[in-house]
């Protein structure tokens, strides 16, 4: 039996008895907000596990767990920056403090940052960007495995499971509708820009591949580049494609606005006119999109909206409420100087 108190958790009460965990927190401590069928239904299951309540789940019930754990990679990148300090807006509306860690893209400390959170016990963990979803079932286990104790939000991501709760923007129907504004402006030669294939990157391929592929266009007419992290480096990674005039691509799709600032800049330096020899479009709609001549396209990935919802949803399940694990966020084009779409 001595097995059983340690290995039944707070998770495995909410689940047998069909609630959230803040409601088992709240049947722990007396709360009045819960019926008396559910308070009766969990305290039978309690009894029947040998359920033991930890000092945090008493604290949630009780409303002195008031700090939120926010992973984020990299504070010094635009849209997650942006992200961050949306977030903390929105919880400090609500009268939640935030602990903040910046784990950056190694995936060791990834784990390690989402275990110091859950050691200071806080009482959920929002994971910003879509970087943090592996390919490898394995690789998000540790993610499943926090989920088991305190609701998991993802910032534009997602993972099927039990307390972990995705709120997405349609980056594959943006980048479909941007690639086919694209073909039907008469271009012909569109290039993907890209830094690696995460979550939200896939889906925006998948979205441009799509659009092609309805739109009647070989793939083969298609550049795919995959450019570093700066600025500064995407011009040696495109220029060679547009010193070659026989396949010189007439349009660049970017996966976000920095990349689409660095081909502007390179575009520039070559004497290439935008957008009448080619167009631009980058993603985010970030401060950087209208801080170049000619000002940016970009699509609107309505970042604040996301952690609005995010935080909305939150709430509510720490409220003993249901949220829906999956939330998708329309995006919109905002357009501007780097692109004509009439057609030709």
């Amino acid at each position: 039996m001595g097995d059983n108190k340690k290995q039944t958790t707070i998770y495995d009460i909410s689940k047998l008895a069909g609630v959230s965990i803040a409601t088992v927190s709240r049947v722990l401590n007396g709360s009045s907000k819960v019926s008396p069928d559910t308070r009766d239904r969990v305290l039978r299951i309690i009894s029947e596990s040998n359920y033991e309540p930890n000092v945090f789940a008493r604290g949630l019930g009780l409303g002195s767990m008031k700090t939120i754990g926010i992973l984020c990679a990299d504070v010094s990148d635009i849209y997650l920056a942006a992200s961050v300090s949306f977030l903390e807006r929105e919880l400090r509306k609500n009268n939640f403090d935030t602990v903040l860690h910046c784990t950056g893209y190694n995936y060791e400390q990834q784990v390690k940052s989402i275990r110091a959170m859950e050691a200071r016990k806080v009482a959920a963990v929002i994971m910003v960007g879509s970087h943090y979803i592996e390919s490898s079932n394995k690789k998000n286990e540790y993610i499943r495995e926090t989920a088991r104790r305190i609701p998991v939000m993802l910032q534009n991501g997602y993972l099927d499971d039990d307390n972990i709760y995705g709120v997405l923007s349609e980056d594959e129907n943006a980048f479909y509708d941007a690639t086919s504004l694209l073909l039907s402006s008469g271009r012909k030669r569109i290039m993907f820009l890209y830094r690696e294939r995460t979550y939200s990157e896939t889906h925006k391929y998948n979205g441009f591949v799509r659009a092609l592929n309805d739109s009647g266009v070989s793939i083969e007419n298609a550049l795919f580049v995959r450019s570093r992290n700066t600025i500064r480096y995407v011009k040696d990674d495109i220029k060679p494609f547009f010193e070659d005039s026989s396949a010189q691509p007439d349009a660049i799709l970017a996966c976000d606005d920095e990349l689409a600032i660095g081909a502007l800049k390179c575009l520039q330096e070559l004497k290439i006119q935008i957008p009448e020899q080619v167009s631009l479009i980058g993603c985010n709609n970030s401060v950087l999109s209208i801080s170049c001549e000619p000002e940016l396209t970009t699509i609107d990935n309505m970042c604040e909206i996301l952690c609005i919802d995010i935080v909305n949803a939150l709430m509510q399940i720490l409220d003993g409420q249901k949220a829906p694990g999956k939330t998708m966020v329309s995006c919109k084009l905002v357009e501007r100087g780097t692109t004509d779409f009439r057609k030709p």
